[in-house]
C-alpha cells in the first residue's frame, strides 16, 4: 500500500459525508428543505396551543383541516424535489400555489415564515438545473455532424466500453452551420 492512497484509512464520517455532499448535488436540495420548513409551521399553527401562564391560547381555526392538508402537500413536494428531481418545475409551481393559497386559509401563511419559506423553496426547485457532467467537460465537447448526430472522440468511446454514447440534441451552431451559415429562406 502506498502513502498515497488514503482511501482505506478514511473515516467513516468523512465517507458519508462526501456521500451526502454528492447527492445533495445531484438534486435541489435546499428547495425541497425550504418547502419542508414551510409546510411544518402552515400544518402545526393551526392545532397548536400556546400556553401564557395559566391561559391557554387555541390558535384552531374552521380552517384547520385545509392548513393540514396544505402543509403536508408541501412537506411531500419537498420530498419530490429531493427524491424525484425529474419533476422539479412541477412541485416548485405547485409549492408557490400552495403558498398563496395558505395565506387566506392557514393563519396568514403560517404567521408569513411558513408563506416564505414555501415561497423561497418553489422557487429555488424551479431555477435549480442539474450540472453539466465534468467528464465531458474535461474531454471536450461531442463534435456535431451535418445531419445532427454526435460524433464521440475516441477517448470517450473507449472510457463507456461497448456501451453506446447518450445521443445529445442538435446544437444551434450546428444547426448554422448546416445551412452553410444562412436563414432557410435566404
Amino acid at each position: 500500500m502506498s502513502p498515497e492512497s488514503t482511501g482505506q484509512n478514511e473515516h467513516h464520517l468523512t465517507v458519508y459525508r462526501r456521500g451526502f455532499r454528492t447527492w445533495r448535488g445531484n438534486r435541489p436540495f435546499w428547495a425541497g428543505l425550504f418547502t419542508i420548513l414551510g409546510g411544518l409551521p402552515i400544518a402545526y399553527f393551526p392545532y397548536a396551543n400556546m400556553h401564557l401562564g395559566n391561559m391557554t391560547i387555541a390558535m384552531s381555526t374552521t380552517a384547520g383541516a385545509g392548513s393540514l392538508i396544505i402543509g403536508i402537500l408541501l412537506i411531500t413536494l419537498g420530498f419530490t424535489m429531493w427524491f424525484h428531481h425529474i419533476v422539479r418545475v412541477f412541485a416548485g409551481v405547485a409549492a408557490i400555489l400552495l403558498a398563496l393559497i395558505s395565506i387566506p386559509v392557514a393563519n396568514i401563511g403560517g404567521f408569513i415564515v411558513g408563506f416564505l419559506f414555501s415561497l423561497l423553496g418553489g422557487a429555488l426547485s424551479i431555477a435549480w438545473a442539474p450540472a453539466e457532467a465534468q467528464a465531458s467537460a474535461a474531454s471536450g465537447e461531442a463534435q456535431v455532424s451535418g445531419d445532427g448526430d454526435p460524433e464521440v472522440p475516441e477517448q470517450r468511446q473507449e472510457a463507456h466500453g461497448a456501451a453506446e454514447a447518450p445521443r445529445r440534441p442538435m446544437m444551434f451552431k450546428a444547426a448554422a452551420e448546416a445551412d452553410g451559415g444562412r436563414h432557410r429562406a435566404g
